[in-house]
């Protein structure tokens, strides 16, 4: 070798070491002394370069490389040097032979950012990109005898792009539109199939209770998806089952299965390469527990399985897994929505069946009422006639209830028809708004009509257009208490308009979205009666609809609302309906106008005296004062007949605020409240008499249409001493009245003998009065006055001081024992409630308490699985400036269903005080603590 040689490949670095020993002479070049200046500066550009680059010379293409360039063709180097490159990346020649040709036969030089290339440079033919130049090289010349070369790979970019590309789109398919498993699972198998260089095959198993079920595979009916399980029995998996791996990943454990060219009876690979390696991942569930499924997905023969390839797998498992959850919870959804529609479905035939039903009885109750009040050979006396009275309006109302949710369950089943009549509008409504004329001059408004005669003749069912005039009405006349009420009838080109406006109450914006909504009610408004059914509106808006117009609203609050029923000429020009006309008109507005004039019903204002004649003389609690709330006249009057009749003195108040006006200017001895009234209800009128300390001990029972376990825990735990739901015993009324006012009578305000009541406890511990003033001095206790409730006679209670051992000092400290159940969350509040009450603590501080505690409680009785003991302890600890409330369950927590609102318990408890949960293998204890105010 000559120095000028070594000269040449110095600086080379490896490759030019090797290049300095080859002996070029062998070569299609020659030996190296011989070469032209053209090629030696060439050699030494390349050599010196850091990028890689590759020197094609002559016409047997031979190559001269450098460093970087070497390490792109793996394991070909250093064979390549002085070599053809149509031998060395034979592989690949098709792809290279038009650029190296360009250059050399046009001289023009070509760039191509991502060149797609099969190298066999690693054992396996691979898939790989280069980003490529090409440009000719000339000898001295002038003449194009080569081809300068450089590139760079860029296939970690590519494939990392084209991956990211596949997640994209399955994490796209799986936002939900599609609602069904298998459906999705299809969806997303065809999306992976379109990316055969990532996943030559892929399939989809889901757990279905013991089994591993299969959904989706790509390939559709290929050879490889029947050389696979359609389901694997976890318990038992089979051969098969282990040698894919399926049942290691339903575990949870990723199994790579190396023998798939044995298994697939077809060619998997996107060059007909066969696979040689699958991975079967575990679908995560998301909640931490056993897999959802498995994906069984083939590695490509020309891609190595490194880092970065099971990264992806992952991921592409972690996607398909978000996607199924996402149809799972959208299809119970959906399932649970159609279960509702079949339950509303089932509930309105129901309503139509039972209406039908209540008919026939309605009937010989009515009729026979009607007789005995119209029968003048046998008259009725004073008394027996206003019982019937009574009966005979209550009955009546109720079948005007009946055909109302009639007639609603017929519209939402559409089965309800028009029976369309040629009407005069213009008299058909003049004379439904004069109905109500004598009870809105009642209510001291004034009501003002304008129906002038329309243009056109119209066609509509009277019965319909009388229910949706009365209804209107009704709602008018029931939330205005000052002004007017307009009635008009108008028409233009386009459609004939009833108006109906007052100048009531007003609709928030908030619930004007709601308003035609069946059963919704504005909460809180103030009205004439809380009666009703909730439909009124709803009614009037459908029934507008079946006669083919549309019902409209404005409102604000404190000025009124107008509400408008436009119906379309198309719609009123219509065939009028053959026949008689269908029965019943006029009896929807008399109905309504009967019950409107209850409303505006007053009581006397005045105490009803008993009748002396048939109540008891020697009775220890004759004279007894009763204050009753109730905004139904009947049940009023009811009510008062039948407590004068047990020597009480009795008045009688429609609504709750006319209650507690009535207990502070003179104190009955007990007061009898419905819950359902205006301005102030029963609850709200329990809950102010609570907080009073000269009323806390006033005996209070509410009477209450609601039934059920939920509605009387909601009243006691308020503090009402006793809860009857309507219909009642007169009897059995009359008992309880007796029982409260003499437990109130023997136990009196600030006796030191009463103890409060709690039930459901199993112990409970509180300090002696030496303790508990000092308590009260220190704990920001914002009323100290105490006043004991009365206690009913043999409850279990022990008192014993008590020292507190975590810091507390001398505390109040006082345990209960709930049954795990969802209703044992109200009886928990009432307890507490009432412990703390006692105290005097303040109601807002109270009420943050409450709401931290129930949410803890809630947690134990929803969360706490598989208990060793079915029940929640709750403990209250007073000291010094603070309280702390314990709720220990004996179970494991888990969720139950997928949770919505995951965390809102939590931060709810944290919002109303300090909390720490300790959890262990017994169970676990949520602990809230309230620092209070020191009043110093």
């Amino acid at each position: 070798m000559t120095a000028p040689s070594v000269d040449l490949f110095s600086g080379g670095g490896d490759t030019g070491r090797l290049m300095a020993e080859l002996d070029w002479a062998r070569t299609p070049l020659g030996p190296v002394a011989g070469w032209p200046q053209s090629l030696r500066v060439a050699v030494r550009m390349v050599l010196s370069s850091r990028y890689p680059m590759l020197l094609l010379w002559g016409d047997s293409y031979s190559q001269l490389y450098n460093d970087a360039y070497s390490q792109l063709i793996g394991d070909k180097h250093p064979a390549a040097l002085g070599d053809d490159v149509r031998v060395t990346l034979a592989e690949g020649w098709d792809v290279l032979a038009p650029l190296i040709q360009q250059a050399t036969t046009t001289g023009v030089a070509s760039w191509v950012p991502a060149l797609r290339l099969l190298l066999e440079r690693a054992g396996y033919r691979e898939e790989a990109y280069f980003s490529v130049s090409h440009a000719p090289a000339r000898d001295d010349d002038g003449r194009t005898v080569g081809v300068l070369t450089v590139c760079s790979e860029v296939t970690e970019q590519v494939v990392g792009e084209r991956r990211l590309r596949l997640l994209r789109d399955l994490s796209v398919l799986g936002d939900g539109r599609t609602v069904d498993v298998h459906a999705t699972g299809a969806r997303l198998v065809d999306a992976i199939d379109g990316h055969p260089l990532d996943v030559p095959f892929a399939t989809i198993y889901l757990r279905d209770g013991a089994l591993l079920r299969r959904i989706a595979c790509t390939g559709g009916d290929q050879g490889y998806a029947r050389a696979l399980p359609d389901t694997v029995e976890l318990a038992d998996p089979g051969p098969l089952a282990y040698g894919w791996g399926l049942p290691d990943a339903a575990q949870g454990r990723p199994t790579q299965v190396s023998d798939v060219a044995d298994r697939l009876p077809l060619p998997g690979g996107p060059w007909g390469d066969p696979v040689h390696t699958a991975l079967a991942l575990p679908l995560p569930s998301g909640d931490g527990d056993q897999p959802l499924g498995v994906l069984l997905a083939g590695v490509s023969p020309s891609r190595g399985l490194d880092e970065a390839y099971r990264s992806f797998d992952q991921l592409l498992a972690q996607q398909i897994s978000v996607a199924l959850r996402n149809a799972q919870e959208y299809e119970q959804e959906r399932r649970r929505v159609e279960a509702l529609a079949e339950l509303d479905r089932v509930k309105t035939d129901f309503f139509a069946n039972v209406s039908h039903e209540f008919r026939t009885p309605l009937t010989l109750i009515l009729g026979p009422l009607a007789d005995a009040l119209t029968d003048a050979s046998a008259p009725l006396a004073l008394v027996q006639r206003e019982r019937l009275e009574t009966s005979w309006r209550n009955a009546t109302r109720l079948l005007t209830l009946v055909n109302s949710l009639l007639t609603f369950s017929s519209l939402e089943a559409g089965r309800a028809r028009s029976d369309a009549r040629v009407v005069d509008l213009a008299a058909l409504t003049a004379e439904l708004a004069g109905v109500f004329r004598a009870a809105v001059e009642r209510a001291g408004l004034t009501l003002e009509v304008s129906c002038p005669p329309l243009p056109r003749p119209v066609t509509l069912d009277p019965v319909n257009w009388e229910r949706i005039v009365t209804n209107l009405l009704s709602n008018a006349l029931k939330y205005t208490f000052i002004g007017r009420i307009r009635v008009a009838l108008t028409a233009d080109d386009e459609e004939v308009r009833l108006t109906v406006a007052d100048t009531g109450i007003g609709i928030a914006d908030t619930d004007l979205p709601k308003l035609f909504e069946r059963f919704h009610r504005v909460r809180g408004a103030r009205s004439r009666s809380h009666e009703g059914t909730g439909i009124g509106l709803a009614l009037v808006y459908e029934l507008a609809r079946l006669e083919g117009g549309e019902v409209r609203v404005a409102s604000r609050v404190g000025v009124g609302s107008t509400f408008t029923v436009a119906l379309p000429w198309s719609a009123v020009h219509r065939t009028a309906m053959s026949g008689p006309p269908v029965d019943g008109r006029g009896e929807a507005a008399r109905a309504a106008v009967q019950e409107a004039m209850g409303w505006l019903t007053e009581p006397d204002g005045g105490l009803t005296e008993p009748d002396r004649a048939s109540g008891p003389t020697t009775d220890e609690l004759a004279g007894a004062r009763i204050l009753v709330a109730d905004d139904n006249t009947d049940m009023r009057a009811y009510l008062s007949r039948l407590l004068t009749g047990q020597g009480w003195r009795v008045r009688a108040v429609t609504d709750g605020q006319q209650a507690l006006d009535e207990v502070h200017r003179e104190l009955p001895d007990l007061v009898l409240a419905d819950v359902m009234m205006p301005v102030l209800d029963g609850f709200d009128l329990v809950r102010r008499l609570r907080a009073d300390p000269a009323t806390r001990t006033l005996p209070v029972l509410v009477l209450s249409a609601r039934a059920g376990g939920q509605a009387s825990v909601e009243g006691l735990s308020l503090g009402a001493d006793d809860y009857l739901v309507k219909p009642f015993a007169a009897a059995d009324l009359i008992a309880r009245i007796r029982a409260a006012i003499r437990r109130a009578r023997l136990h009196p305000a600030g006796d030191a003998a009463a103890v409060p009541t709690r039930p459901g406890p199993v112990t409970t511990v509180a300090p002696t009065p030496a303790v508990k003033a000092p308590l009260i001095a220190t704990a920001g206790i914002a009323n100290p006055a105490h006043s004991a409730r009365p206690a009913v006679p043999d409850a279990p209670v022990v008192a014993e001081p008590r020292t507190d051992r975590e810091g507390l000092g001398d505390i109040l400290d006082v345990g209960w024992t709930y049954p795990s159940a969802p209703t044992s969350a109200a009886a928990m509040r009432r307890d507490v409630r009432l412990t703390l009450s006692d105290l005097g603590v303040d109601a807002d501080v109270l009420e943050d308490l409450l709401l931290a505690a129930s949410e803890a409680m809630n947690n134990a009785v929803e969360h706490a699985q598989r208990p060793s003991r079915p029940e929640v302890r709750v403990r209250v600890q007073v000291g010094g400036a603070l309280i702390r409330i314990s709720v220990r369950d004996f179970g494991t927590w888990r969720d139950r269903r997928p949770a919505m609102d995951r965390g809102r318990g939590a931060l709810l408890m944290n919002a109303y005080g300090d909390v720490r949960l300790v959890s262990s293998a017994e169970g676990t204890t949520v602990t809230i603590e309230r620092q209070l105010a020191d009043p110093a």
